[in-house]
């Protein structure tokens, strides 16, 4: 779009004098490609799925649910936001936990259970029996089922997010006429690991690693139209992938390769044998 509206310029500017209704309407043109949205209120949506959400979904069944325990998932990179933004401000998302207890119950594998504010579901359980307990002391009082214990811990973190791994940039300028583009790449890095119970033992660890695009596209006229007749105009758009949605794609993929590992390594097994061709399974294999 901005290479039309810069088409659509130069052919103005080249023929001469132009009319001050022409040159906004140039001007017109080219804040129509910065692409502004029409309301600042949008609407409310789910998370959108990432290609790894799918193929969590898509996993084979298991042979029997795993009961895990998810303490937390903590912000292990010391980072924080660069200024102006804000130097008290972490630089990736500190709800990891609750994206990892999402991905291990979308998968179908496992059965989170709550560890993470166990304090408050154990308040909760005292309140409970306060209000059931009989006046009638010969009464029983109603039993309170016991909390499901897990077979194993999952762990892990945020270990690292690296700015600027990668940038660059074109940009053209021509009798006035200008058009550029820059983009820059950072990364983030998960690690997850699984812990079994009784043991101790870490059954298998994983780290993935998603990257984070950014870019900016730019354009813009700098011209005398007549002696005394300057026409200025500029258009942008910049657009920088959520950091919390590379950080949840980065989970679902450590779910599924802990999962596959797993396999692996004999720590659980699929209720069909002939489900490890699977094509689902045999990408995370590969």
């Amino acid at each position: 779009m901005p290479a039309r509206a810069l088409g659509f310029l130069r052919s103005i500017l080249l023929g001469g004098r132009t009319a001050c209704l022409l040159a906004c309407a140039a001007g017109a043109l080219l804040t129509a490609c910065a692409s502004t949205p029409a309301t600042v209120d949008g609407h409310v949506e789910l998370t959108p799925p990432t290609e790894v959400t799918r193929d969590l979904a898509h996993l084979p069944p298991p042979k029997g649910k795993i009961v895990a325990a998810v303490y937390s998932f903590r912000d292990q990179t010391g980072q924080y936001r660069a200024a102006p933004d804000s130097s008290f401000s972490s630089q990736v998302t500190q709800g990891g936990a609750s994206f990892l207890i999402k991905a291990l119950a979308d998968s179908g594998w496992f059965i989170p259970v709550e560890r993470d504010n166990l304090q408050d579901l154990l308040t909760e359980r005292k309140i409970l029996r306060a209000l059931e307990t009989p006046e009638d002391k010969s009464r029983p009082m109603p039993a309170i089922g016991m909390l499901l214990p897990a077979n194993v811990i999952v762990e892990g973190g945020v270990i690292a997010y690296d700015s600027n791994v990668r940038t660059g940039g074109v940009g053209v300028a021509y009798l006035g006429l200008r058009a550029s583009q820059q983009y820059s790449v950072d990364q983030v890095t998960v690690n997850l690991r699984t812990v079994d119970i009784h043991t101790g033992q870490i059954l298998n660890s994983v780290s993935t690693t998603k990257t984070v695009y950014s870019y900016e596209v730019s354009s813009g006229v700098f011209r005398y139209i007549g002696y005394q007749d300057l026409l200025q105009a500029e258009a942008g758009l910049t657009r920088n992938e959520p950091q919390q949605l590379c950080v949840k794609a980065a989970i679902e993929a450590a779910v599924a390769h802990l999962i596959v590992q797993g396999l692996q390594s004999g720590n659980w097994a699929l209720k069909n044998t002939r489900d490890w061709n699977d094509p689902t399974v045999q990408k995370y294999v590969r």
